[in-house]
């Protein structure tokens, strides 16, 4: 059975589903589309997914589009450890709560540090707006704020005290913005701790995975690009 996954290494939710892809020995055929090069914009593009995003997964002519629905359908097609995504009905609730909750919060916050940072001065050659980051910085303080009141609280991962993609997927979008050189750590000590585990319990994948957004932010952000 073929598995054709589309990605670009610059998208968290991306990174994220390569990440569990290879922590689960889950053979994949690489399909990079660069969003850079607006390859994703392309006619040919869009007959694979309308919506024009990544990633998308082909699994033998079924094809899905959200990244969290390929986590949930992977799951069940492939012999993964229960930890990633529990069948137990409770333990996979708690899963489903932080990635419906992350959608307005540390996606949101995180995605558009980047964007107001990076892509949008890139993409328009106009000075970065000071005031719009700001706006999205206080916003990320909170959201951490908030993981350490609703999901640390006396544990050592978001949703037990067994990593899971929510922890995949979390580690993402908080490295989206560290990425463009913002640390939020000082007012969130829980937050940067869990995060040093994941990036331990997750290598040598997740450093291979973050390189190239990190390379590339800082190319970015001092000018070489």
């Amino acid at each position: 059975m073929t598995l054709k996954v589309f990605y670009d290494l610059m998208s968290q939710p991306c990174r994220a589903l390569i990440i569990f892809l290879k922590v689960n020995n889950i053979s994949f055929e690489s399909k990079v589309v660069a969003l850079r090069k607006g390859e994703h914009l392309t006619e040919a593009f869009s007959k694979i997914n309308p919506f024009r995003k990544v990633p998308v997964i082909d699994h033998n002519g079924f094809v899905l589009t959200e990244s969290i629905s390929m986590i949930r359908y992977l799951s069940r097609e492939y012999k993964i450890l229960d930890n990633w995504y529990p069948k137990d009905s409770k333990r996979q609730a708690k899963v489903d709560e932080y990635l419906e909750w992350q959608h307005l919060n540390t996606r949101l916050f995180g995605s558009m540090i980047f964007r107001e940072r990076v892509i949008t001065p890139l993409m328009t050659q106009k000075p970065i707006n000071e005031e719009k980051i700001k706006f999205y910085k206080d916003g990320f303080q909170n959201v951490l704020k908030d993981i350490e009141r609703g999901f640390l609280q006396n544990k050592n991962y978001l949703c037990g005290d067994t990593i899971s993609v929510a922890d995949i997927f979390c580690a993402c979008e908080i490295e989206q913005a560290l990425a463009v050189g913002f640390d939020p750590f000082a007012e969130a000590p829980l937050v940067k701790a869990w995060l040093e585990r994941i990036r331990q319990e997750l290598d040598p994948h997740y450093s291979e995975v973050h390189g190239i957004v990190k390379k590339l932010a800082s190319n970015i952000v001092s000018g070489k690009l």
